[in-house]
C-alpha cells in the first residue's frame, strides 16, 4: 500500500505497532460502502454512472499493475466510496490478499484466494505442482464480474 499513490486507492499514510495492535492510518472515506449505496439507491443509479465507476477502477487496478501489484480481490465490498454525492468516486480498498506480480511463487502466502462469484478460474485452476502461477489479468476478470452484477 505504501508504494500506491493514486486518487482511486486507499492511501496509507502511517504504520503504528503496539504489543498488541497494529494501526494504520488511511483516508478518511465517508461514503460508506459501494454496495450498500447500490442496494438502497438501485433506481437512482444511472449507466453512466455505472460507466464513470468502472472506469475509475480501471485506472485504479492500471495504477496498481504498473506498480508490479495484483489485487486478487475485487468485489464490491472493497469498493469505498469517497463521498456521499457521487457514486462514482470510489476508492480501492482491502490488499490484504494483495501480492507482488513478479514475485517467486514459493513466497505467497494464500495461491488460490479470492471471494466467490469474481474469482477469476485460473486463481481456482491453480496447482502447487510447479504449473505456471497466474498474473495480474485475474483482476480484469473480477472487474468484468462486477461489471455484469452492475
Amino acid at each position: 500500500m505504501r508504494c500506491l499513490n493514486h486518487k482511486n486507492t486507499l492511501k496509507l499514510y502511517e504504520v503504528y505497532e503496539t504489543e498488541h495492535s497494529l494501526y494504520l492510518v488511511v483516508d478518511l472515506l465517508s461514503g460508506g460502502e459501494l454496495i450498500s449505496r447500490i442496494q438502497s439507491n438501485i433506481k437512482d443509479t444511472s449507466f453512466l454512472d455505472i460507466a464513470f465507476l468502472i472506469k475509475n477502477l480501471l485506472e485504479a487496478v492500471g495504477h496498481m499493475h504498473k506498480k508490479g501489484i495484483m489485487h486478487r480481490d475485487i468485489k464490491p465490498e472493497n469498493l469505498l466510496l469517497q463521498n456521499t454525492s457521487n457514486i462514482y468516486d470510489i476508492v480501492l480498498a482491502d490488499f490484504g490478499l494483495a501480492t507482488k506480480i513478479k514475485q517467486p511463487v514459493e513466497e505467497i502466502l494464500f495461491k488460490r484466494c479470492g471471494t466467490p462469484g469474481f474469482v477469476a478460474p485460473e486463481i481456482l485452476a491453480y496447482k502447487d505442482d510447479n504449473s505456471e502461477f497466474y498474473n495480474e489479468k485475474c483482476d480484469i476478470f473480477s472487474i468484468g464480474a462486477l461489471f455484469y452484477l452492475l
